[in-house]
């Protein structure tokens, strides 16, 4: 079934376009409040959302969609997406939300659906509040004395720093240790800091003066650069960048190397191994790993199982397999014994023990294995299936055949973002570059 609303990840698009009005957003609220408002208790609906302008708007309309249709709304205000999806269940919510584009520029945003579980809704459950959007909403509007009412929660913030500490280890601190932490003027700017000051840490705070413009711009997960600048600059032994909604994560070691997800999911996997924590005899990433990751499991007779590009499939994968630990290299960790979505603090903290349990710089403990040769590449276009064009499935496929099963080559549409994204990997760095440049100039020729 063909989606008209819905992405790999929630609602998403330029706010205030023909993607995400208010409109919509009022209709998405009344279509899920619709689905979830079964039984006879008050039915209650929580919202978080990030730092940008859009974001008052989209929320302002969501509360109408919700109340219109009988149910009561909590208000959060800027709290990360794991924050709500950790709520919804805390507070015994029918539905979660969060208002957020994640990584995305400022102009975007975004609406994230979690169910009672916390969970993000199903395939199926997004076909339903589709199909209602489109057509029925008024036979569900709710009699003038059952509209919902809308509520603030003050403490939310609070709720999710303890949540987040009790998943550090309850006889450790992090005294002595100078971290950065970039937040990516979103979600986290308030959290994050707090959370790691209070576990003892000396912090250095970059990206934490939101104004609804800067969100995810030249800082964050996406732009680690900055935390990594600011590491080398203060002589701290170590950085967190956060996205905009920080369920990611991006690290640096005390020299301002980065260390990405693939690294992250090998120190946990070893360190967990050691604990007898670690569950499915291995971890789930996606097919976007580094073949290194891979190699580097073997030697710890562990497997990595490879999910599509997403974290909702990453946690599929988690829960067939019986994995606790699964994650993008992109910054994306999901540690199923803390919580049911990515969450870049809690698998900052995670890291965090390691070091401070260890008593090894970041540099020695965080970089366990040598990457192959992978080059990422992504090529913007407008409009059309430029991945249809015969040019460009004949490059992919003289690609392929040079790789000549030394090596990988993954070319996809992006579900969030117009753009194609290219990834090649092989022992042979020059090769992969090459490979690489053919096959994005060949989708640049179609997409004109």
């Amino acid at each position: 079934m063909t989606r008209k609303f819905f992405g790999t990840d929630g609602i998403r698009g330029r706010a205030n376009s023909a993607s995400l009005t208010p409109e919509l957003a009022m209709k998405a609220g009344m279509a899920a409040g619709r689905i979830f408002t079964k039984g006879d208790h008050r039915h209650r609906v929580v919202i978080g959302k990030d730092t940008r302008l859009s974001g008052y708007m989209i929320e302002s309309a969501l509360v109408a969609g919700f109340t219109a249709v009988g149910m009561d709304v909590f208000q959060f205000g800027p709290l990360p997406t794991p924050a709500v999806a950790m709520l919804t269940r805390s507070l015994r919510a029918d539905l979660g939300v969060m208002i957020s584009a994640s990584h995305n520029p400022f102009e975007d945003n975004g609406i994230k659906f979690f169910g009672p579980d916390g969970l993000k809704l199903s395939d199926e459950r997004e076909h339903e509040i589709e199909a209602l959007m489109t057509n029925g909403l008024e036979e569900g509007l709710a009699d003038a004395r059952e509209i919902g009412r809308a509520k603030r929660i003050d403490d939310a913030q609070a709720r999710y720093i303890e949540f987040a500490k009790r998943t550090f280890p309850k006889n450790m601190r992090l005294d002595g240790l100078r971290i950065v932490i970039d937040c990516a003027n979103g979600a986290a700017y308030k959290v994050a800091p707090a959370v790691l000051w209070e576990l003892g840490a000396d912090i250095v705070q970059i990206g934490v003066t939101p104004d609804g413009l800067n969100i995810n711009s030249e800082c964050g997960s996406t732009a680690p650069e900055a935390m990594a600048r600011k590491v080398r600059e203060m002589r701290a032994d170590f950085g967190i960048a956060l996205d905009g909604d920080a369920d990611r994560v991006v690290m640096a070691d005390e020299n301002g190397q980065i260390i990405d997800g693939d690294q992250i999911l090998a120190l946990i996997a070893r360190s967990w191994t050691k604990t007898g924590d670690l569950k499915g005899g291995g971890v789930v990433g996606t097919v976007m790993s580094n073949a290194g990751l891979e190699r580097y499991l073997s030697t710890l007779d562990l497997k990595l199982a490879r999910a599509a590009v997403g974290d909702r499939y990453v946690l599929g994968m988690m829960h067939s397999g019986g994995y606790n630990v699964g994650g993008e290299q992109s910054g994306h960790i999901i540690l199923s014994d803390f919580s049911t979505t990515g969450d870049g603090l809690v698998a900052a903290l995670q890291v965090l023990a390691v070091i401070a349990d260890e008593g090894a710089r970041a540099s020695e403990a965080a970089h366990l294995y040598e990457p192959l040769p992978q080059v990422l590449h992504n090529v913007r276009f407008k409009s059309g299936a430029p991945l249809s064009d015969k040019r460009v499935t004949d490059c992919i496929k003289a690609a392929e055949a040079r790789l000549n099963g030394a090596g990988r080559l993954l070319v996809r549409k992006s579900g969030t973002e117009p753009v194609i994204r290219i990834m090649a990997e092989s022992d042979d760095a020059a090769l992969v570059q090459q490979v690489v440049r053919d096959v994005a100039a060949a989708i640049e020729e179609a997409a004109r």
